[in-house]
Order: structure tokens, then C-alpha cells, then sequence
């Protein structure tokens, strides 16, 4: 780190940042909006209940913006319990102070109080979207970002004549946070969903659902663009629309070489943009979204129901009664082979306005096992079989929220709130994805372990998945403040002679969610260029909850374009700083010089 040595040239360079600052946002647009949060009484599945929404509406908002613009967000929290809110895939450029994640990157706004996000856009186009961070609220705390190209630029592919957001999400009956709480305390499964619903609606396969089941009306001979979200909590989906073909063009807020298909396979987290030519016969068509399972056929108990909307064309005509189901395209919840065939086609688009910058020599490489587990119970309060809790970790730690947030605790240089010591490898090596295990590999540990990386530092990870406790699955990873590439995947124990061999580094996706496929693994790689402290964690919320988390620290580039900036002048508190022992490092002074300024 390079300090600053005199007042007056820390000055200098502060307001030539500046100003280089002001100049680009005087390219672009500052939006603003206003987010009350609160409870709101919705029935669904025959039940009347209260929920926590965004302005009182299920989804929430959608936010709509060019590449390049700042969005500032006041959020208002009129609830019962403290939330904090998140930016999917936004990277949010030096700007970890508005990420979201609870315990990571702040502490929650309490009901009565608010905060105001920054939301700093960069090189995202396309389609991402925004969510609660806090516990499960993201259930019904969720909404679109639709990101439309710089003015004066246009699409990779040929203009649509519209758009529609299609927000898919996770219902469940009774009082959500009660249940994922006592099932946290007593250590035993976490909730499985009772619905799906397309844009706040169940559909017509389920009960007291069908009046309501939501529709969209398109014209004969137009093309729409999708921006499909999977805002489902806990499940991996196949979607499909009757008798129509889906051209996939985006993928997290980035271009995809174009995948014509019947049907996707999309992980939570993940957006997709899709274009759709109305070129059927005039009539009613189905929308239709069924759970895709990744763990072993005697797995029974997930979700099963069918979430549903209707594509109506305009016109006259007799509207054939029941609208088409999509029988023969949307795949049966076990089908592993169709959720491969989709996968294995994503490719970057790679083209000269949108090239691809992977990796070549890698300065960083971790292996980490992606794991469930049990974590050791103290007494006897846990109600699982074994007497233990479930638990799932990543190279055999499960990750234990800090009472002040990573971030704060980083920034100030206040000890006790983690361990800079996450490991580059699993304690043991093992049959990773065999069927039969020792006992030994089931437990994992708690920690609340970081990495910490130099800026501009070149990583590789090879995440493998395992069988442990028999419950191999798809894991989609999503990481904070940075896209990775996927430059590999494979099925059984990564070969790391053998597998390198067969990378992608010509187009690989450019994403910030991707599945660690069951009992096989994913190799990923990125630049870390972002300074801050950044959340990596499994985004099947019962994992997370479980502990299948980390977060990494990209330290501090040497200038102050390339640094962590200072903290808003208002975060929400965490709790008293006196338990916490300042030790101070040669970081910890830059970022007081630079906050003086």
C-alpha cells in the first residue's frame, strides 16, 4: 500500500478523483426511488396471511436503467424485523458499503429507521434484479433491474418490439421466518415451498389460485425480449412456454452466444434474457415452471406443484378451453440430462463490442469442496436423528454470522470479528463423490473464515461438489462485487491433471451464479479488481442458513481509484465496538488518511 505522504497532494489526487467522478456521471443518469418496507396481507393456496413487501406489492418494483447510471434507494423499513437488501449482480465498484448482505457488509435496518443504497452500475447490461439479504426474507422481498444499453447503443441482436419481466418465486404457507428460525434452533430441515408463482401468481394448477393466475397479451408476428429471474428461494427450475422456442441472448446481466431451445434450465440467482416470436396460432398458451431436483430419485419431498401464467394473443377468435401445456418441452423434475444439454451450451458472446478478458496465468488457485454435514450439538436441543444439527460448509467450514459486520470490522481493523485464515484446500482428500464414505467426513466446524486477496490478483477455484450424508446436488454459486468465468465442468473428483486440459478459455460464461453439478465439479476463474469485502455463498438459502458461505477481502489497489471508499456517514449499527480490539495494520491507515480527505 502506498500512503499518502502530505495533506496537500492527498487533496490533489482527491479531487482529481473527483472530478473524473463527476465527469462520468455527467454521462450518465441518476435515478432515484423510494422502497417502504412493510407488511402487507396476501391470500394465496387458500390461506390469508401477512408478508413483508416493497411497497406493498408482490413482486416489488422493478428498477429500470441505462449502463452506467447510479441508482439511489431509500429504504424505509416499516416492518416487523430488520431486513437489509442487496443488488444482484450489480458490482458495485469500490462500493461494498451498499452490497447488502446482513452480518457481511452491514448490519440490518431496523423497523423505524432507514438507509440509503448507492447503487453503483458499471459494465452490467441486461437483466438483474434486487433482493432482501437477510435471512430468507428474499421470498417476498425481491424485484427486477432491467438494464438497457448506453444511449445512442443498441442490442447485440435485433431490437425487440418490447420486453417483459417474468419474476419467478418460492410460496409457502404459514409464518415463514417462525419456521426457518425454530428449524434453525432445533438443527432439523429448513422449509420446502408450497407453490411457484410467476410474477406474484401461483397459476392454475393450484388451489384457489386459478382467477388470479397472471396473464400476458402479445401480438402475432412480434418478438418480445423475456427478462427472466429465478427469485425461488430454495429450488433450480425448468421453464418453458407451449409450442414456442426461446432464444436465450443474455445471462446475468451480460450476452450469451444465442441458444435457440425449447426449454431452460435456470438456478436461483440466475436472470436470463430471452426473445420470444409470437408466431403461433392464434390462442392461449401455457407459461409453465416445474422444479428441477439434482439429489438422488429417493428424494421425495421438494416442491412438486407447477407454477403457471397464459400467453393470450390479441384478436378475434374462440378461445380454446384449456389454454396449451407445454407436455412435451417443459422436462420432468428429475431430468439431469435436459438441465445438461441446456448448461453445457452457454457460451460468452465474445464479440469485438462485447470480448471476453479470462484469465490466462493464475496467480491464485483453491480447491473447495462444496459439502453438507452435521455440526456437533451441545445439548439437547437439536431434533435430527443423529442428535446433531444439519450444517453444510465449504472446504469443511460452515460460516457463523459475526455480530458486527466483516466489512466495518475490515475497514476499522477491529479483531474478533473473523479469522483472515480460510483455507486454499479441504483438510483431508477423500473419494469426494463416492457412495460409500467414513463417518469422519460428516462432521464440519463453525468458523467465520475470509480470504484475503492482493487487488489485480489472478484466482482460480475448482469447486467439488462431494456425497456426504448421501445428498450430492447442484449447488449454485453466486459471488458478490465480481463476475467469474466458467471455464470448466465435469462430472465424479476433478482430475487436475487431465481436467485443465479440456477449459474454456475462449467463451466461457461470464457470470456471478453457477451450479456446482452434482457429485461432479466447476472451475471458475476472475481478477479480483475490486476492493472491498465480498460475499460467496451457495444460493440455495437452506444452504446458506446452513453455513455453505465465505467472503473474501480484495485489498487495496495503491491509489485512490483502485481503493476501498470511505463508509457513507450514516450505516445502520451493528452493536457496541467496545468488545472488539483495535489492531492496527498498514491498511487500516490508508483508509483513515483517505476518509480525512
Amino acid at each position: 500500500m502506498v500512503l499518502i505522504s502530505t495533506h496537500e497532494t492527498r487533496a490533489f489526487l482527491f479531487s482529481t478523483l473527483l472530478i473524473a467522478q463527476l465527469f462520468w456521471m455527467a454521462r450518465a443518469d441518476v435515478h432515484f426511488y423510494d422502497f417502504i418496507l412493510k407488511e402487507t396481507k396476501v391470500t394465496k393456496l387458500c390461506e390469508t396471511k401477512s408478508i413483508m413487501t416493497v411497497n406493498d406489492s408482490f413482486p416489488g418494483p422493478t428498477i429500470k436503467v441505462h449502463k452506467g447510471d447510479t441508482v439511489y434507494v431509500n429504504v424505509n423499513n416499516r416492518g416487523d424485523y430488520g431486513v437489509t437488501l442487496h443488488w444482484h449482480g450489480v458490482k458495485q465498484p469500490r462500493n461494498p458499503w451498499s452490497d447488502g448482505p446482513e452480518f457481511i457488509t452491514q448490519c440490518a435496518i431496523m423497523p423505524g429507521t432507514n438507509f440509503t443504497y448507492e447503487v453503483i452500475f458499471s459494465d452490467e447490461e441486461g437483466t438483474l434484479w434486487w433482493h432482501a439479504h437477510s435471512s430468507w426474507t428474499r421470498a417476498t422481498v425481491h424485484g427486477a433491474i432491467v438494464i438497457s444499453p448506453e444511449s445512442g447503443k443498441s442490442y447485440p441482436f435485433s431490437e425487440p418490439d418490447d420486453d417483459k419481466v417474468i419474476m419467478i418465486a418460492a410460496w409457502y404457507m404459514g409464518d415463514l421466518k417462525e419456521l426457518v428460525d425454530e428449524a434453525m434452533i432445533e438443527g432439523k430441515d429448513l422449509p420446502h415451498s408450497d407453490g411457484y408463482t410467476i410474477n406474484g401468481e401461483l397459476g392454475d394448477f393450484c388451489n384457489c389460485s386459478q382467477v388470479t393466475t397472471h396473464g400476458w397479451y402479445v401480438d402475432y408476428g412480434k418478438t418480445y425480449l423475456l427478462r427472466i429471474v429465478n427469485a425461488v428461494v430454495n429450488a433450480e427450475l425448468f421453464f418453458a412456454i407451449a409450442d414456442h422456442n426461446l432464444t436465450v441472448v443474455g445471462m446475468d446481466g451480460g450476452y450469451v452466444k444465442p441458444i435457440v431451445t425449447t426449454c431452460i434450465m435456470i438456478s436461483p440467482g440466475q436472470t436470463m434474457d430471452v426473445l420470444l416470436t409470437a408466431n403461433q396460432p392464434l390462442g392461449r398458451y401455457y407459461i409453465a415452471t416445474r422444479q428441477y431436483s439434482s439429489e438422488d430419485a429417493e428424494v421425495t419431498g421438494f416442491d412438486h406443484s407447477i407454477g403457471s401464467a397464459i400467453l393470450q394473443y390479441r384478436g378475434n377468435y374462440s378461445l380454446p378451453s384449456p389454454p396449451v401445456f407445454p407436455n412435451a418441452t417443459l422436462p420432468l423434475y428429475l431430468d439431469f440430462g435436459a438441465a445438461l444439454r441446456f448448461t453445457n451450451q452457454l457460451r460468452s458472446l465474445a464479440s469485438e463490442d462485447h470480448p471476453v478478458d479470462v484469465p490466462g496465468d493464475v496467480s491464485t488457485k483453491m480447491f473447495i469442496t462444496v459439502s453438507m454435514g452435521e455440526i456437533y450439538c451441545p445439548n439437547s436441543s437439536c431434533t435430527s436423528v443423529s442428535g446433531n444439527k444439519l450444517g453444510s460448509s465449504l472446504n469443511n467450514v460452515s460460516w457463523v454470522n459475526p455480530s458486527l459486520d466483516v466489512l466495518s470490522a475490515y475497514y476499522r481493523n477491529l479483531s474478533g470479528s473473523y479469522t483472515a485464515d480460510f483455507p486454499d484446500w479441504p483438510p483431508s482428500m477423500y473419494n469426494f463423490t463416492g457412495d460409500d464414505l467414513p463417518d469422519s467426513v460428516d462432521m464440519t466446524y463453525q468458523g467465520t473464515k475470509v480470504k484475503v486477496l492482493n487487488y489485480n490478483e489472478t484466482v482460480e477455484i475448482v469447486f467439488q461438489g462431494t456425497n456426504v450424508l448421501k445428498s450430492s446436488m447442484n449447488h449454485p454459486m453466486h459471488v458478490h462485487g465480481h463476475n467469474f468465468y466458467v471455464v470448466g465442468t465435469g462430472h465424479g473428483n476433478f482430475d487436475s491433471k487431465m481436467d485443465p486440459r479440456t477449459y474454456n478459455l475462449v467463451d466461457p460464461p461470464h457470470v456471478n451464479t453457477f451450479g456446482v453439478p452434482k457429485n461432479g465439479w466447476l472451475a471458475i476463474r476472475f481478477t479480483a479488481n475490486n476492493p472491498g469485502v465480498w460475499f460467496w455463498h451457495c444460493h440455495l438459502d437452506r444452504h446458506m442458513s446452513w453455513g455453505m458461505d465465505m467472503a473474501f477481502i480484495v485489498k487495496d489497489g495503491g491509489t485512490l481509484e483502485t481503493s476501498l471508499r470511505p463508509p457513507p456517514a450514516y450505516m445502520p449499527p451493528c452493536m457496541d465496538m467496545g468488545s472488539y480490539d483495535i489492531s492496527m495494520q498498514t491498511s487500516s491507515i490508508d483508509h483513515v488518511e483517505m476518509q480525512q480527505l
